[in-house]
């Protein structure tokens, strides 16, 4: 039977893992912005070289798309051995079975990513590696919904004030909708980075995604909710910082005449906000999908103890706010 303190700590290692996998995302975006992705032609091997005894420091210096595309792969064999831990300590300390299936099927989609950006070295597909960046981004909101539903407030839904009150069916449909838009839009992102197209689809798409977002994260704080009001200010953080980093974006990549700033290919202030853009899209659809499975929890949780306060007898239902 799983008790408390094994769902912390199983929280914690999920948490833990979830960061983890923020470095192949890292380096990874990195590759894109330096058009990296063909640093080595071959793989898993690396020129050749087991992947784990390559020189990769002395790359460092002397080829620097070589130490990036190599890091990025070495970062990947590292959340490959932290997924095979939660699954491991899943099955020993989780007893529902959609949470042990979920570590499982998070362990299998880490696997497949992998291969996937094995398939986009040996066949030179820059539609794999759009594949391959936009795959990264549900894995990493799946890891932290794994968190999510092993944390200690997944049970009574953040302690709700009126646990009879179902939410709005307005918040509902914009919280489906504002990760799906979102994706949309890292999609249109991805068409940008890898195949250089899209580039006025994703300016709309941004302006959508910003305003349905914005609806969102408005709703949420209006709902009287704790728990979703929390992680809409979160989100209304992460998409602040894209929006900024999207500006940077575009300047050090297009410059800004009114000023007279003129963009320098490869110069390190364009790969850094190319780069943190890319990371930070990741990021706020994370944080809009644990917004839309906040709400449909709570949305659940409403109904079922509305369910069982019905079947009470009279003068009983106040006990149904106790049930979980």
């Amino acid at each position: 039977m799983t008790t408390a303190s094994s769902d912390r700590w199983l929280s914690r290692y999920a948490v833990l893992t979830a960061a983890i996998a923020l470095l192949p995302i890292g380096m990874g975006a990195l590759v894109t912005t330096l058009d990296a992705g063909m640093a080595f032609l071959d793989w898993p091997t690396s020129d050749g070289q087991n992947m784990f005894l390559y020189p990769w420091l002395q790359d460092f210096h002397a080829n620097r798309e070589k130490f990036v595309e190599h890091g990025h792969r070495l970062a990947g064999s590292l959340i490959g051995m932290f997924s095979i831990g939660l699954v491991a300590l899943t099955l020993r300390r989780e007893s529902r079975g959609w949470v042990r299936s979920l570590a499982i099927g998070i362990l299998i989609a880490v696997i497949l990513q992998g291969l996937l950006g094995g398939f986009r070295v040996i066949a030179d597909a820059r539609v794999a590696a759009l594949v391959h960046g936009l795959f990264a981004s549900l894995i990493f909101a799946t890891i932290t919904l794994f968190a999510l539903a092993t944390g200690s407030n997944w049970t009574s839904g953040g302690h709700v004030s009126d646990p009879m009150n179902k939410v709005s069916s307005s918040l509902k449909f914009l919280a489906i909708a504002t990760p799906l838009a979102i994706f949309s839009q890292s999609l249109l992102g991805g068409l940008v980075r890898h195949l250089g197209l899209a580039l006025h689809e994703h300016l709309a798409g941004a302006i959508l995604a910003t305003v349905l977002t914005a609806a969102t994260i408005a709703a949420s704080c209006r709902s009287g909710q704790a728990w979703l009001r929390s992680v809409a200010i979160g989100l209304l953080i992460v998409l602040l910082v894209q929006m900024a980093l999207g500006g940077g974006a575009w300047v050090t990549r297009f410059g800004f005449p009114p000023t007279g700033y003129v963009a320098v290919q490869q110069a390190p202030e364009q790969i850094l906000f190319r780069t943190a853009h890319a990371v930070a899209a990741m990021f706020v659809l994370m944080m809009s999908v644990q917004l839309a499975v906040r709400v449909l929890r709570l949305n659940w949780l409403g109904g079922a103890r509305f369910q069982r306060a019905d079947s009470l007898p009279v003068g009983s239902a106040t006990l149904a706010g106790g049930v979980r």
